[in-house]
């Protein structure tokens, strides 16, 4: 599946489907800009491994949620949905 991912805050970073970005929380958007910063497309593979992020939890929550949040690599998509 090919997965679009945007820099939040921090180290906070946003994955979907949708290449705009627009599907993500509005409340972790970095507050100087107020949305999402396109960083870079990736093709994820269930049970391949990704530097930087979980394919199989980042497929699940697009899957459920629509959209995966992760900070400093930490799941932590159940906290905004």
């Amino acid at each position: 599946m090919l997965v679009h991912t945007f820099r939040g805050p921090g180290r906070i970073f946003g994955f979907t489907q949708d290449s705009t970005g627009a599907n993500l929380p509005q409340q972790l958007a970095p507050q100087q800009f107020a949305e999402w910063t396109s960083f870079k497309s990736i093709e994820l593979n269930r049970d391949q491994p990704n530097p930087g992020v979980n394919a199989n939890e980042c497929l699940d929550d697009i899957e459920k949620f629509g959209f995966h949040i992760t900070d400093a690599h930490i799941r932590i998509t159940q906290t905004v949905v």
